[in-house]
Formats: structure tokens, sequence, C-alpha cells
């Protein structure tokens, strides 16, 4: 039997575990490791979904450009003279050779390397060098560059697939459209990002970054005890597990840590200074929007497959300022079954002050970067579930993972059936069913075919 035929034969029978075992809480551990596994995700998953690209504070002037990623295929997002947004695939259409040769910038043009083909900031092909002689009557038209099958912004956020019959952006993103107007359209200025994204790779797989953020609270208290140590972080590890685990729609999940009441002492409205806070123009939110942000401590959620965001209070130095709402988001960049690379970037609320921007910006350095003591605690259980996953031992022992919390009669948490906004609810925060519907997903992605696209509940 040839080894590729081994390996789809071992790839098929970890998909297969994986749908029927996740009902029972149970993931094949060898999915966080398993090369042809990653493969498959790149066309079933990166090549599918839609994906984050970009705010569009960072390309804020006709020209501007920034080059990133979906799955491992570089994109040039440029805003053209028209000042409308293009997500380019970059290559050239002669030999395809990469014709961006920074990661951001500002340009009129973009010229080929090799030949010298250049193409506009919609994609058009201009020319190239003796062009008649070369080319004769040939069609530029039929030349330019590969564009994405469809692009759209949210709340200033630009996504992109590579798939044309894929759902428009807003029914892909169901229910989380109501969380995420909760934290990125407090009011009419909306957010922009500090400068550009910070970036680090982990020998992980990307998807131990995607559910961590769906919702993974039950690790606070061990892996991040030095933080409440130091009193980087303002709420109580117990008193922090008080909130909802949100299924907001297939594959995007939720975690709220949220005080009592809205008079509970003590950090809300993810601890944004009150003089900021005061501006808000909250007629954007409904009343059951406006109710649940004043209460929220932390919102941590994913939009699948790897876009993550945080709310959370943070300080740098807790002796002389206290924590503010450290606004950061980020995608895990799958780089091989191993290996990711993680984009994070701080937001800030374009109307914040000079000051509260520079405490947005050092609070989440000294926590959620490459250096932040978050960070470092949590890329290292990471790195260990990726070497477990490639492990002939956890192939040869079927080893499964345990993802039952919150299944019934599994712990305390149990479902909120009076939750006011979309979705499924959990309370309390002791609870799996946000990765298990990451998993669901994924699972119904990865076995589906070229322009099927799965529809389910969730639960």
């Amino acid at each position: 039997m040839s080894s590729d035929k081994t390996n789809k034969d071992l790839s098929d029978r970890l998909l297969e575990e994986l749908q029927h075992g996740l009902p029972r809480g149970e993931i094949p551990a060898a999915l966080f490791g398993n090369e042809d596994i990653y493969r498959l995700e790149l066309r079933n998953i990166f090549a599918r979904c839609w994906v984050f690209l970009a705010h569009d504070s960072e390309i804020p002037a006709v020209g501007d450009y920034v080059r990133r990623k979906i799955g491992e295929d570089n994109f040039i997002v440029v805003r053209d003279d028209d000042g409308e947004i293009h997500a380019l695939f970059d290559a050239c259409r002669h030999r395809g050779v990469q014709v961006c040769r920074a990661d951001s910038g500002n340009t009129s043009v973009f010229l080929c390397p090799y030949h010298g083909w250049s193409y506009d900031t919609k994609g058009n092909l201009l020319g190239a060098p003796l062009w008649k002689n070369a080319f004769g009557d040939m069609s530029k038209e039929d030349n330019g560059l590969l564009s994405v099958a469809k692009l759209a912004t949210y709340n200033g956020l630009i996504f992109a697939t590579l798939d044309p019959s894929a759902p428009a952006l807003e029914e892909y993103l169901g229910g989380m459209k109501w969380y995420l107007d909760m934290v990125f359209g407090l009011n009419e200025h909306g957010v922009e990002v500090i400068g550009p994204p910070q970036r680090f790779v982990v020998d992980a797989n990307w998807k131990s970054g995607a559910e961590n953020f769906s919702g993974d609270d039950y690790h606070l208290g061990t892996l991040h005890r030095s933080a409440w140590s130091i009193g980087a972080f303002p709420v109580p590890f117990a008193d922090n597990m008080m909130g909802y685990h949100i299924q907001a729609s297939a594959g995007h999940s939720l975690s709220l840590s949220m005080a009592p009441t809205e008079d509970d002492p003590g950090p809300k409205f993810f601890a944004y200074p009150d003089d900021l806070a005061r501006t808000f123009n909250t007629s954007r939110l409904n009343p059951e929007q406006l109710r649940i942000a004043r209460r929220s401590r932390v919102f941590v959620g994913n939009v699948f497959p790897n876009f993550s965001i945080l709310c959370v209070p943070m300080t740098d130095d807790g002796a002389h300022f206290p924590p503010t709402g450290v606004l950061t988001i980020r995608i895990w960049q799958p780089m091989g079954p191993g290996r990711v690379e993680a984009w994070n970037w701080f937001c800030a609320i374009r109307n914040m002050t000079p000051m509260q921007k520079e405490r947005v910006y050092k609070s989440g350095l000294a926590s959620f970067s490459m250096g932040g003591v978050f960070e470092m605690d949590d890329t290292e259980p990471w790195i260990l579930a990726a070497r477990t996953g490639r492990s002939v031992s956890a192939e040869v022992l079927d080893l499964k993972l345990n993802y039952k919390m919150g299944l019934p009669g599994v712990g305390i948490a149990r479902r909120e059936e009076n939750w006011p906004g979309p979705g499924v609810a959990y309370w309390p925060r002791y609870e799996e069913g946000v990765q298990r519907n990451l998993f669901r997903f994924y699972s119904e992605m990865m076995r589906a075919e070229r322009g099927v696209w799965p529809k389910f509940s969730v639960d």
C-alpha cells in the first residue's frame, strides 16, 4: 500500500471520527498535526470561507495598500483611484511572479520585476516593455491580476472569499454581527488600528488560537494566574467566570464576562474610561445590546476560521494607571500543520484622546503581544498540543481530546433560555460548546463538496 493512500485513509478516518465524536465531546488529537488534514484545510476552509484581510483604516488614501494572505497565498489589499477596495492575487499573469514587493505602502502601479508587466490599483494590465513586438494585438483586458471571488466590509473589517458560491458576508456572519456591533459600533466614529500588525511565528496549529478565542475561559485561573498576581487584570478568577458562552451562528462563537448588574462595582462597558463612554452614541445599539455592553467586562470571540477579537481591561502599570479597555484583533495565519503566524493589531475608538490611545497601546503590549504576559502563557501549551497532534503515539493509541464540558450532565453550565441576543447562550463560562461549535462547522466544511454550503443549527 502506498504511503499516499495510507495518509489519505488516515485523514478520511480522522474526519469521520470527528463527525461521530463531536456529539460526545471527543476530537482526534491528530487533527492538530496531520499533514493531509492541513492540505485539505487550505482548500476546503481557507479557499472557501470568508477570511479577514485588513481594517479599512490601514488603507485610508487612494493608492494605499497592504499585503495579506488567504491560506498561504499573498493578496494585495489596495484602495484604487476611485476609493474602492480590491483584493488582488499577488501573481503576475505572465510567469506568476509576485508584483508587490513590500508589506505596505502607497503606489499607482505594481510592477513585475521579471519581465516588467505593470498593473494599476484595480489590477488592470497597463502594459509591458516592447508590447507591440512581443505580443502584438493580444488583449490586455484578459491579462489583469486575478481578484478574489467576493470582497466585503463590515464595521471597517475587510473580508474576502475565493469561492463564488459562498454566501454574502453578512449572511455568513449571521448572529455574530449583533455582537460585532457591540464592540466596533459603539459610536459613529468607529475604530482604527494603531500602527501596523505585530507578527510572530509559533510552532503550533492555527486551530489552537481559533478555539482558544472562541471562549476557552477554563485556563484563565491556571495558565494566567500571574496576571492576577501582578494586578494586571482587575477581576478575580471566580468572578470572571460568571458570564456567558454564546454560539452566535455556525462556526462563530464568543464569550462575555459580565457584572451581575449594571450597578455592580468594578469595570463595565469593557472598562473604557467613563469620559469616553459618555461620548458613545448608544442609539446605534438596541436596548438589549446596550444592557449587555454596559455589564460586559471582557469580550473574546472568533469568526470562523481564524479571525479573533478580544476586548479586555488591562494595564501595563497597575501602580500608576487603572485598567483600561484594550481592543485587539488578530488572525492565526496557517504556515503548516505545526506552524502558525499570529498577526496582532491594537485598535482604538477613533475619538479617543491621544493619551487614551497611548494607554491602550502600552497596556496591550504588556499583555497581548509577542512579549506580553498572556501571549507567552498561551503559546507554550499550543506548541505542546501541536507536538502531540503529530506524534505517532497519538495516532496509534487513537488519542481523543476531551471537549465534554457543558454537555448534559457535565459541569454546572446551563443553557440560558431567555438570552436576548441571537444564537445559543450558556451560563456560566464553565463550558466548551463554543469550541464544539467551531469544530462542527469545520467538520461540515472539510467534507462538503465545492459549491455546497452546509447549513445547521447551533446548540
